[in-house]
């Protein structure tokens, strides 16, 4: 399998490697990138041998390819994707898919001419074991019918100052943080569910990040983590419009709600969930690496399971999950747990709750679906 890059940023440098060490035959031969940044990632012999080119329409004319994976800025991504769509090549693509409502709806018109098999999307924490038990033990029946859900995504300052630095600092280029960093709880969470949204509100702003915590630049834990393409040297600078905190209220058409909460300035980190069903709750953390699942009546715990992060998988194991699906999928046909319909119905969640925290509205989503649906069938 012959496989291009395009936007060979530090994230698709280390997936080329996991794919590449996973998937048998899979041989990346070029790559288009003006600034390319996930070099350190790969081996120095294989990034020695890759053809370059300036362009991603020049690298399509001039290389017979199987695959092109996809880790450009966010912003670039629908354009990349037509392009790659209408060379009729199979493409992986990092989350988040796109970055507006018009988008989305003008792609899954595309998808509905091509097919959607044509695009994988990175949304990796769908093969986090973690996430794999929590599902198998809602489908066996553990919870029963899901009440609701309590989730968090908290990540260390060292982290968020990487946000206020890099590209994704910027909307018009990343689409927010919500959607840029969230999507993947979001997806999750629909995924449990088995429901779309039916209404949402939120709430939140910058705290931190911002002109009035300058002083805190002398601290070299703000500038540890580097931020290339598009940065400013300050994450305190002001140009940023994302924000550093947010909370979204979600009420799911089957009735099930989730209540999620984001921080991008937290001295312990973590990623958990409380899923409560009529049943029995499920709960657990990405990051601390558990997942218990408890009966309700009669009250004991019916799963206790720790998992282990090695020094390989950015996101609890799920990368070599990943690509050995992956694997499977372009070897013989067999479904992924994530499809890019999914990934887009996630993304415009992500996009609509953004649109009431600004807003500071709720948001009703029934003809936000409508108009989706219409764009798969017509």
């Amino acid at each position: 399998m012959r496989v291009g890059i395009c936007g060979l940023g530090d994230r698709m440098g280390y997936l080329a490697k996991v794919f590449s060490d996973t998937i048998p035959n899979f041989d990346i031969a070029c790559y288009a990138d003006p600034n390319p940044t996930g070099f350190r990632r790969m081996d120095d012999q294989h990034v020695r041998r890759l053809r370059r080119f300036k362009d991603l329409n020049t690298m399509l004319d001039e290389e017979k390819l199987d695959l092109v994976m996809i880790g450009s800025p966010n912003v670039f991504h629908y354009e990349q994707l037509q392009q790659v769509l209408h060379a009729k090549i199979k493409i992986f693509c990092e989350k988040p898919v796109v970055v507006s409502e018009e988008e989305t709806l003008k792609l899954v018109r595309t998808l509905r001419k091509v097919g959607e098999d044509q695009i994988m999307i990175g949304l990796v924490l769908r093969y986090a074991p973690l996430y794999q038990d929590l599902l198998r033990m809602y489908e066996e029946g553990a919870l029963g019918d899901i009440i609701s859900i309590e989730a968090s995504e908290h990540i260390p300052p060292v982290h968020g100052a990487f946000f206020f630095r890099d590209w994704r600092r910027k909307t018009a280029t990343s689409g927010g943080f919500l959607l840029e960093k969230c999507c993947h709880d979001l997806d999750l969470y629909a995924g449990l569910v088995k429901s779309r949204p039916r209404r949402v509100i939120s709430f939140g702003g910058n705290s931190v990040f911002n002109t009035h915590h300058k002083h805190r630049d002398k601290d070299t834990i703000y500038r540890r983590w580097p931020a290339l393409w598009d940065s400013t040297e300050s994450s305190f600078s002001g140009d940023a419009d994302i924000i550093d905190h947010q909370v979204a209220m979600v009420e799911y058409d089957n009735d099930s709600r989730l209540c999620f909460h984001t921080n991008t300035h937290t001295p312990d980190a973590f990623r958990r969930f409380c899923v409560i069903g009529t049943d029995g709750m499920a709960e657990g953390d990405f990051v601390r690496g558990y997942l218990k699942v408890h009966r309700a009546v009669p009250k004991e715990c019916i799963f206790d399971s720790n998992y282990k992060h090695d020094d390989i998988s950015m996101h609890y194991g799920a990368e070599e999950r990943m690509a050995q699906d992956i694997a499977k999928h372009l070897h013989s046909g067999t479904p992924l747990p994530v499809s890019v319909l999914d990934a887009l119905e996630a993304g415009l969640t992500a996009i609509k709750i953004d649109e009431s925290r600004r807003g500071g509205n709720v948001m009703d989503l029934t003809t936000t679906w409508t108009r989706f649906d219409e764009a798969i069938s017509n």
